[in-house]
This record gives C-alpha cells, structure tokens and sequence, in this order.
C-alpha cells in the first residue's frame, strides 16, 4: 500500500500512516533476516566460540559456568549475535529504505552506495572491537590483587565481549547516519562544520559510553577512527550540498528562460 501511493505522488512523498505500514513492513523483514541468520549461526557457533575465549585465556583467564543452562543461554546469544552480522546487509537496506521514500526518485540510487559503506563499517568496527579485547583484558584483569584469583563467569564474559564488539559497530554506523541526515535535508554539512567542537565532544562521549569498561585505551581505539569517518561524512556532506545548490540553481534559472519564452510569446 506504501509503495503503490508513493508510486502515485511524483515527489515521493507519503503520509504518516503510510510511514507508520511501511516501518512495520520494513521491521517484519528485517526481523525475518535477522531469525534465518540466527538459524545459521548455530552452525558456526562451536568455531566462533573458540575465537571468542582465546582473548580470556591468552589473558590468563579461565571461563566458568554457574549453572547447567548457561551453556545453552551462550549459545542463543552468540547465535544471535552472528545472526545479526550476517544478516547486517539486510536490516541496514530496510533501514535506508524507509527513509528513501522520502527522498527524491533519482536520489533512490544512494541505497546502493549506502550497503556498500555501511556493511563494511559495521564489519569493520566489529573487527577493530575484536582487536582492541586484549588489551581490555590485560588492563581489568591486571588490577586483580595478587594474592586474589579473578573467577570470570564465561556468560559476564561473553556479555562484556559482544557488547563490546556490538558497541564499535553500532558507532562505525553513526558517520553513515550523518550523511543520510543530509541527503534528506535535516542536517546541513555547514551546520557539522560550524558546530565541531560540539562533535568532538559528542564523539568522544560516544566512544566513552560504547567502551563496556571505561578504560582510556578502548576509548582512544574508537574514538580515533571515529573522528576520521566524521572527517570524511563531513566532507561528503558539504559536497552533497554543493551539488544540491548547483541543481537547484540550475533549476531556477530553467524556469526563469521558460517564462522569458512564454512571456515573449504573442498573445
């Protein structure tokens, strides 16, 4: 229904009850993606387990297990979690797409370039996470006293791990978001420029709050490509809206010559 009436308004536009169908429409799928992955990810849940405790015991830690169902309580949340990654291009296209009828018809090819950044970003963020848990062990677990022994429970640990790993890839998406502000007119780049500080600052709080433990290390790790990637969005913005301004000029002056013409005409 969303889709046939947005197909009859020329500029795209659609109501808010037609926004409203059209997220619930978008929420099913992404959910449906999300719960085929998750499927899948039971399958790799032996392998990725083994990567996901090698940081722990390099650290000189050892796993434990509190009660007879947390093995199977990890097992549902690693399995979503891998569900989640896999299923990162799908739920990051309905993501877009509900914002895309809001925009023009020939801006709908920003989709694509949208899938192309974003999936690799949240990757890449889940990536550098996972580089960065060492070093956040070797930090906590080397306030231990010592003549105390630091018992780590595997499901605190594997919470710690994938909030972690979920917190950088979540924030390597913040730029893209950025971008999507302005290409649907919200957010200017003159206005990101002219504000930084407030960026910085916004950035850095970010980075502070994703880091599960607050260490200065895992902070620094993500707050310095995040910086970057907000370097590099603001820098597309202010192109988008240079390109913007010249197609509206363009535009005006286009109806100014067609209205000399129709004015010259005789009557």
């Amino acid at each position: 229904m969303a889709r046939t009436a947005a197909r009859k308004n020329p500029e795209g536009r659609m109501s808010l009850k037609e926004h409203l169908i059209e997220l619930r429409n978008r929420l099913f799928i992404a959910l449906a993606g999300l719960l085929v992955a998750t499927v899948g990810g039971f399958f790799l849940y032996w392998p990725v387990m083994d990567i996901l405790m090698d940081p722990l015991q390099n650290a000189g830690g050892q796993g434990n297990f509190s009660s007879a169902v947390s093995p199977f309580d990890i097992m549902i949340k690693v399995s979503v979690f891998l569900g989640l990654i896999m299923s990162s291009p799908i739920w990051l296209y309905q993501l877009w797409a509900f914002i895309v009828p809001g925009l023009h018809k020939k801006e709908k090819w920003t989709a694509v370039g949208f899938i192309a950044v974003a999936v690799p970003l949240f990757l890449g963020g889940i990536v550098l996470g996972f580089w960065a848990l060492p070093y956040a062990l070797f930090f906590f677990l080397g306030l231990t006293p010592g003549d105390a022994e630091n018992l780590i429970t595997v499901p605190e640990y594997l919470s710690f791990v994938l909030r972690l790993l979920l917190a950088f890839g979540l924030a390597f998406l913040l730029p893209v978001l950025l971008v999507g502000l302005n290409m649907i007119g919200i957010l200017p780049g003159k206005l990101i420029v002219k504000n930084w500080r407030i960026t910085v600052f916004l950035i850095c709080l970010v980075a502070a709050m994703a880091a599960p433990g607050g260490d200065a290390l895992t902070m620094f790790v993500l707050a310095g490509p995040l910086l970057l990637l907000f370097a590099a969005a603001t820098g597309f913005c202010l192109y988008n809206d240079k390109r913007r301004a010249k197609v509206a000029a363009a535009r005006e002056q286009e109806f100014d010559e067609n209205a000399k013409q129709a004015s010259s005409l005789p009557d």
